[in-house]
């Protein structure tokens, strides 16, 4: 690069900087982890639904990086059973009742 053409430079260190950013799997493990936490805290059912409903919803954001896709559709089905096992508990709880 020249120092003469310092308005491309700074356009490319600027190019480089975002696709950096979208390969990086950083948001993939964010929602890897919530999907996680949802599964562990599922059987406590409206707890499992709302961290359930964050893990979908960070892995929804996540599954457009390509380098954070596959873990970002994990989290998002970890996140549905996490909802499905929350509303199995509820129902249990409400039958027992």
């Amino acid at each position: 690069m020249s120092t003469e053409n310092t308005v491309a430079d700074r356009l490319l260190t600027d190019a480089r900087k975002k696709t950096a950013k979208q390969e990086s799997a950083g948001l993939g493990k964010i929602a890897l982890t919530v999907g996680v936490i949802a599964l562990l805290v599922s059987p406590i059912s409206i707890l499992g639904w709302i961290v359930g409903a964050g893990a979908i919803g960070v892995g929804g954001a996540a599954v457009r990086r390509p380098a954070a896709a596959k873990m970002a559709k994990i989290a998002i089905a970890l996140g549905v059973v996490a909802i499905l096992v929350g509303v199995f508990f509820f129902t249990l709880n409400v039958a027992h009742r």
